[in-house]
């Protein structure tokens, strides 16, 4: 009796933790979702990219020298694409430093 009293225990308590596991699995579904569409809503812009292409093409012809980061917003381990979403010019910027240097900024 007391064998299928643990053994009642123990499926309440696994079948508890289903529901709980199951529950955070709609959670996360519904987080991904969330995610998507917000990614999804970023405008994508291959015009501008082209706009970049051109700009770096004749820095490079012309012989400038970029310039040092001197914003506010650039934190080490990030790419270029981080600075999009600050500005535009940091971007473009970041974009023919790297061209030029081979390298991020530090």
């Amino acid at each position: 009796m007391k064998t299928y009293r643990i053994l009642g225990i123990a499926l309440l308590a696994l079948g508890l933790t289903g529901i709980v596991v199951a529950d955070e699995a709609a959670d996360m579904a519904a987080m991904q979702k969330k995610l998507n569409a917000e990614v999804a809503e970023q405008p994508f812009s291959a015009e501008d990219e082209a706009k970049i292409d051109l700009y770096i093409r004749n820095a490079l012809k012309d012989g400038i020298t970029p310039p040092e980061y001197r914003g506010s917003h650039w934190q080490p381990g990030w790419t270029c694409r981080n600075l999009r979403r600050y500005s535009w010019s940091e971007y473009r910027s970041c974009r023919y430093y790297r061209r030029y240097h081979g390298r991020y900024y530090y």
